[in-house]
């Protein structure tokens, strides 16, 4: 399948069309979430979908990702093919942190979910920006230096259960390079990578040109253990360890503004700051949630420098990995709840684009306490994903010094205490969105 010349072709186009009638119908459908089809298809069914794509397919919704089909249009056409700039090279990483944190915290000052003029707006804006890159820069800079989602993807995608691979006895008798350059009749790696050096799923987009153009099969896609992408970390960096704890502080600002005790948690922040202005006090709600993980890893990361001897920073871009499982879970958990509570708004809307009514009839596809029944269990498997995986790291960097068991105790000690909190936090009533 990988290899057919209808593949992925055959599957971006119909998605370029549904893209196309989201954003129609977010800006020109119906003025209410709850009676729009765009609302409902893009964060009723679509976002909640994306991480546990990313769990069993790796970064696959990148190849086939409306954005990522009109940047390529656009470059055929009028591309000017530049290469990447050093500054997005050296500092992408931090621009994706800063856009998925600003997008996030749009979302709630501004109601962005819940308008759709503003759904389609963001997604409006993000299709200029590719437009803008695809005209300028070569092969998919957007999708690897600047894309928020793409951020999101390489991180979950690393403990993702598919891994390609190349096969280095067979590489090493190759001269054409042709799976990073292409061979005339399919383009090279759009996402800048050398499969025979990678090392890691988080920025392969599972697009196979790699797989049409090597001329010895040495290219093989095959299964592996969920998160055992994130044990054998070579060059971890910080930024990527910091968006992991980044994307945790984002999860449960999510559910603490879908808790049906928020509007009560945000009356007694505003008499305890003095103003009802909601800029301010979901600001001050959004900082606080996203600094406390991020404290908290900084000092798990203390703790284990008094046995390992590395720097606070270094335990930090070590051990950030091993919270992606526990994200990967809370993400799929939240929007779980979407998803199975609000479900059936997406048949509804549906129907109402041709003038079928359905008010009245329940969205619902499981009961709440079935939901809960699912969270709880991902949120344990999460819990225990990180913890194995702090071992593993701890292993790899650590035993040929004797401190595994030291440096591996902090990390999964934060791994409990984070899981408890998402655990808390899902048995507290949520609210609807649709």
């Amino acid at each position: 399948m990988l290899k057919s010349r209808w593949f992925p072709g055959i599957i971006q186009w119909p998605v370029l069309f549904v893209f196309a009638l989201i954003v129609f119908e977010l800006m020109a459908g119906p003025g209410s979430a709850h009676d729009n089809f765009g609302t409902a298809g893009t964060w009723v069914l679509w976002w909640p979908l994306i991480p546990i794509i990313f769990l069993l397919l790796g970064r696959f919704w990148c190849a086939i990702c409306p954005f990522a089909t009109v940047s390529d249009w656009i470059q055929k056409f009028v591309g000017n093919n530049r290469p990447v700039p050093k500054f997005l090279k050296k500092y992408g990483i931090w621009l994706i942190d800063i856009f998925f944190i600003l997008i996030t915290w749009a979302d709630h000052t501004f109601g962005v979910v819940e308008n759709p003029r503003g759904s389609g707006v963001l997604l409006l804006i993000i299709t200029t920006g590719v437009i803008i890159s695809g005209a300028f820069f070569e092969r998919r800079t957007w999708c690897r230096y600047l894309c928020f989602l793409g951020g999101l993807s390489g991180n979950y995608a690393r403990s993702g259960s598919l891994e390609l691979h190349a096969t280095p006895e067979k590489c090493a008798q190759c001269t054409t390079q042709s799976c990073y350059k292409g061979n005339g009749k399919v383009a090279g790696c759009p996402m800048f990578e050398f499969p025979r050096t990678m090392d890691s799923m988080a920025r392969c987009n599972l697009c196979a040109n790699c797989i049409k153009t090597c001329p010895n099969d040495s290219i093989q896609l095959s299964t592996r253990v969920p998160t055992k992408g994130l044990w054998f970390i070579k060059k971890p960096k910080f930024e990527e360890s910091f968006l992991a704890i980044i994307i945790m502080g984002i999860v449960f600002v999510q559910n603490i503004t879908m808790l049906e005790v928020w509007e009560k948690m945000l009356a007694s922040l505003e008499n305890f700051v003095g103003t009802d202005n909601y800029f301010v006090t979901f600001t001050i709600t959004f900082i606080i949630a996203m600094a406390i993980p991020v404290f908290a890893l900084f000092a798990s990361s203390y703790f284990a420098k008094l046995s390992n001897k590395k720097s606070t920073i270094q335990n930090f871009a070590i051990f950030g990995y091993s919270l992606i499982p526990l994200d990967l879970a809370g993400h799929i958990a939240h929007n779980l709840f979407h998803l199975l509570a609000e479900g059936k708004s997406i048949i509804f809307t549906f129907l109402a684009l041709f003038g079928v009514e359905t008010h009245g009839a329940s969205a619902a596809i499981f009961s709440n306490s079935t939901i809960q029944i699912l969270q709880f269990g991902l949120i344990g498997l999460g819990t225990l994903g990180s913890i194995y995986t702090a071992y593993r790291i701890s292993k790899y960097n650590f035993a040929a010094e004797g401190k595994t068991f030291a440096s591996f105790m902090p990390f999964a000690v934060l791994s409990v205490i984070l899981g408890i909190v998402n655990v808390g936090l899902f048995i507290l009533p949520m609210a609807m969105r649709m």
